[in-house]
């Protein structure tokens, strides 16, 4: 710094720097006297960038440091940064001249408080896991729409704003608050009393039982929610007979409330999104449904109707229908007078032929004729009569059994038998070739069933002493073998006991 006002013009009052060099100076101080800090806060803003570094903001209730994590640090970190932790982060002090700001080069992040509190509380998780306070049977569903939702919380923070708000945003319903203390020695009794609290009303009394509970409470340190991690809070959540969203802290917060609550919520205002559906989207989705079934309706009747109209289009039109006969009638109405008439002509001419040839002499003539022959038959009628009346008084004094008669009836008789015989013939043929034919698929089926089938497929049936022989052991033991194959059975010498002490040498044509 000395150098740099030597280097200054005479007869100045101030010396001139230029904004690196007064950057540079900053940055040689802030260097030098905070080389290595400790410092614990609250992460704020995390950016992980494509590079691999890691910016994030340290804060507490008056002041925000920015700071940085290196690639090559980051990746040796055991526990990453999440928004909202608490920390101690260690490093450097440094600046950035491009923007003008200080920062802390971070060597090393861990979160803060862990140690007797984290100890105590998994321990008294993995008891309250052991006792089956966690298992998912025991979650309930969260109601639709709930009429009246329970909040525990403090009055006097964000969090019942936050939720009031939002419910009053998606859809009022009414809300019932129990006030209690969300951190310090008071909370745990508080909120275990409230949640009891709202079990014990009465459905449908004074002051209605909740259809929801809601447990909130804004973020903070371990410290600060850890009266949500007590065991009489965790016990009365699990005993609450109205569905419970729990929304302790922020995201990354977790406490046992939220293990044993029927569900989790990342943040106040989240709970009240899952307690109650968007009013405005619910009617947005009748409206849609509405128009969905008018437009379905009119598609439906405008795509009949087309069809109607392509239908009527392959019909006739009615004009079309009866012009054909329509001009027929005409034609036919133009030819019937001149039909009529000729008709009449042609019958007239015809009657005139007829009525020439009827004369009055002819008809007597006819007349004459025709009485002379009835005459004559008259009197050859009585003894035609008499003759046969005559020959039929013969027959019938005549009638005895003669041969002729009893052969013809033989005859007859020996007609019948033949036809009798050749439909009973026909009738057992019919009967045989149906047995025949059943015969032929039992055997069939015999022969599908039956081994033969197998050996024509090149499988050998080996048999012993004692019938078929299953295992090398069987064949080793018997005194003599025999080997059926589809075309017959060939018989091979004794087994292992027996055996002949020099085989003989196999004949012309053997197997073996």
């Amino acid at each position: 710094m000395s150098d740099l006002i030597d280097d200054a013009a005479p007869g100045m009052n101030a010396p001139e720097f230029s904004v690196t060099e007064i950057s540079g100076a900053i940055k040689r101080m802030i260097e030098g006297e905070f080389s290595h800090v400790r410092i614990k806060g609250e992460v704020g803003r995390v950016s992980r960038p494509r590079s691999g570094h890691i910016y994030l903001d340290l804060k507490d209730d008056r002041a925000v440091i920015s700071g940085v994590i290196w690639k090559g640090v980051s990746a040796r970190l055991a526990t990453q940064p999440e928004e909202g932790m608490e920390v101690v982060a260690t490093g450097r002090l440094t600046t950035f001249p491009g923007q003008s700001k200080y920062q802390i080069v971070i060597e090393d992040i861990k979160p803060a408080g862990v140690g007797a509190l984290m100890a105590m509380l998994e321990k008294r998780k993995k008891m309250l896991e052991a006792e089956g306070l966690f298992a998912p049977e025991h979650k309930r569903p969260i109601p639709y729409l709930p009429e009246i939702i329970g909040v525990v919380t403090s009055p006097s923070g964000a969090v019942i704003r936050d939720i009031l708000h939002r419910l009053r945003d998606r859809f009022p319903r009414k809300v019932l608050i129990w006030p209690v203390a969300v951190q310090g020695e008071r909370c745990a009794p508080e909120v275990a009393a409230a949640i009891r609290g709202f079990n014990a009303l009465t459905p449908g009394g004074a002051l209605p039982r909740p259809d929801l509970l809601i447990v909130a409470r804004g973020g903070g340190s371990i410290e600060d929610l850890w009266g949500f991690n007590e065991e009489v809070v965790a016990r009365a959540a699990a005993e609450s007979d109205i569905p419970l969203i729990s929304a302790v802290g922020h995201e990354t917060d977790t406490t046992l409330i939220d293990y044993v609550s029927d569900r989790r919520a990342p943040t106040p205002t989240a709970a009240a999104e899952m307690a109650v559906p968007v009013r405005l989207e619910l009617l947005a989705w009748l409206d849609g449904q509405g128009g969905r079934l008018v437009q379905s309706l009119a598609g439906g009747i405008s795509q009949r109707g087309q069809r109607l109209r392509d239908l009527s289009r392959a019909l006739p039109r009615a004009e079309a229908l009866v012009e054909g006969p329509r001009q027929r009638l005409d034609t036919w109405g133009d030819r019937l007078p001149v039909a009529l008439e000729r008709g009449v002509q042609r019958r007239r001419v015809a009657l005139s032929e007829v009525s020439s040839g009827l004369q009055i002499s002819g008809l007597r003539r006819s007349l004459r004729n025709e009485k002379m022959r009835v005459e004559q038959m008259g009197a050859r009628l009585s003894p035609a009569l008499l003759r046969g009346v005559g020959w039929k008084a013969e027959r019938v004094a005549a009638v005895k059994l003669s041969p002729r008669m009893i052969e013809r009836d033989i005859t007859d008789k020996k007609q019948r038998v033949a036809d009798m015989f050749r439909r009973l013939s026909e009738a057992g043929a019919r009967q045989i070739l149906e047995l025949e034919k059943r015969l032929e698929a039992t055997d069939r089926l015999r022969e599908t069933l039956s081994y033969k089938a197998t050996l024509a497929r090149g499988y050998a049936v080996v048999r012993g002493d004692a019938g078929v022989v299953t295992t090398k052991a069987e064949a080793a033991s018997a005194t003599g073998l025999e080997i059926e194959f589809a075309d017959g059975r060939m018989k091979i010498g004794a087994g292992r006991k027996n055996a002949p002490s020099k085989p003989k040498p196999p004949e012309q044509g053997s197997l073996f």
